[in-house]
């Protein structure tokens, strides 16, 4: 049990800190949405989409149903950044934060018994 809150308590804080840059649309993330080629208004959906994903996790320790459901949006909107470095050719380093985090989700879902 105390992996799984380690766990949940790090990926939501990952994804509320780079949601909530995304949200306020922070001079590096509108650089990022621009050059992913997004416009500032999508990539603040998505921070949202990501700080919603974080509280997911979080209450997915009182109800797992939530946490998996949240856990399966997160991957795959890093399934979608993944596709966007690919396409726009990014270098390795630009691509690892998104290998990691979902690392970090994957481990999470099978800390809770499932399989991604």
């Amino acid at each position: 049990m105390t992996v799984l809150i380690v766990l949940s308590v790090l990926a939501a804080v990952v994804f509320f800190l780079f949601g909530a840059a995304k949200l306020f649309a922070l001079a590096p993330m509108r650089e990022r949405a621009a050059h992913a080629g997004f416009s500032v208004t999508a990539y603040r959906g998505i921070g949202a989409l990501e700080i919603a994903g974080a509280a997911g996790i979080l209450l997915g320790l009182a109800v797992p149903a939530l946490g998996i459901l949240a856990a399966v949006g997160l991957l795959l909107l890093l399934a979608g950044a993944l596709i966007t470095h690919v396409r726009n050719r990014d270098s390795g380093r630009d691509v690892v934060p998104a290998l990691v985090c979902a690392v970090l989700v994957a481990g999470y879902l099978v800390t809770l018994g499932v399989s991604p």
